[in-house]
């Protein structure tokens, strides 16, 4: 079995301080291959290591893309009706109750992704649950390939307001378009996270690390096989990659992301192109 692999390096209990402003956040990045389907399994998995690195207190932890359901959306055996038993409606689902009574007990913000039916509608979504358990957002896939096309897309690139500062959402595919991240960079967000259930080797890193550069932001990135995070210079500050359950929990100061390059030189009234349809 493939060892736990911590590059850079991985916060621990004896040496972690406590957030001292509302520009640091200590990130959970959780990490963990789900069972398609088995919505029951992979909830036990995730409980077991929050309780696990609860001592540590992540400000906020951060699940793969659709992690309650293993992405059930990309299966082989993928019918409506299976689809059906493992969509969650948040009003009745007894997982979203789970995370909300987790996010309470351990005070701490979790995004959570899953497969959410609203309106009739099948989504690829995160819900964002507060300290207090309350539901406090939610971000829908924008960007919508192949088998996701099982989803209905999102219509906005919201940008939260957090207690550390304003954060964005993009969800696996998301990141690919450049403009995604840029929006939510112009809208305040220092920091971005990104769940994900696809591609995630080298040149993946490489994509991140460029919209942490171009933005001048931070970026997270979770997946079942690796989390890490880069910095505003586009250097990857720790990462974790694994092939057991487990989290990376590291300090981020949101005040080092700045806009004194890509940001303050920018020359949008030569952009007008990218706006438009093809």
């Amino acid at each position: 079995m493939k060892r736990t692999r911590l590059w850079a390096f991985l916060t621990m209990a004896a040496t972690l301080a406590s957030a001292q402003s509302s520009h640091q956040v200590r990130l959970g990045l959780f990490t963990a291959e789900p069972v398609k389907w088995d919505v029951e399994a992979n909830w036990r998995v995730f409980e077991q290591v929050l309780a696990a690195r609860a001592a540590l207190k992540p400000d906020v932890v951060v699940t793969p893309e659709c992690f309650l359901d293993g992405y059930a959306a990309a299966a082989r055996d993928w019918t409506l009706e299976r689809f059906e038993r493992i969509a969650q409606d948040r009003a009745t689902s007894p997982y979203v109750a789970r995370v909300r009574m987790l996010a309470e007990k351990y005070r701490t913000q979790i995004l959570f992704g899953l497969t959410e039916k609203r309106d009739e509608k099948f989504y690829n979504t995160v819900l964002l649950v507060d300290r207090d358990g309350r539901i406090a957002g939610h971000y829908d896939k924008t960007h919508l390939q192949n088998h996701d096309l099982r989803f209905a897309a999102g219509d906005d690139l919201p940008a939260f307001d957090l207690p550390w500062g304003r954060t964005g959402v993009l969800i696996c595919a998301d990141r690919r378009w450049p403009e995604t991240a840029r929006v939510l960079r112009l809208k305040g967000a220092r920091l971005l996270l990104v769940p994900s259930y696809g591609m995630w080797g080298l040149d993946n890193e490489w994509w991140m690390r460029t919209r942490a550069y171009e933005n001048e932001n931070f970026v997270a990135f979770v997946h079942p096989r690796v989390a890490f995070v880069a910095d505003p210079d586009g250097k990857v500050m720790a990462k974790l990659e694994t092939n057991v359950p487990d989290m990376l929990v590291v300090d981020v100061d949101l005040s080092k992301a700045h806009e004194h390059r890509h940001l303050r030189d920018r020359r949008p009234e030569l952009y007008g192109e990218i706006a438009k349809e093809k």
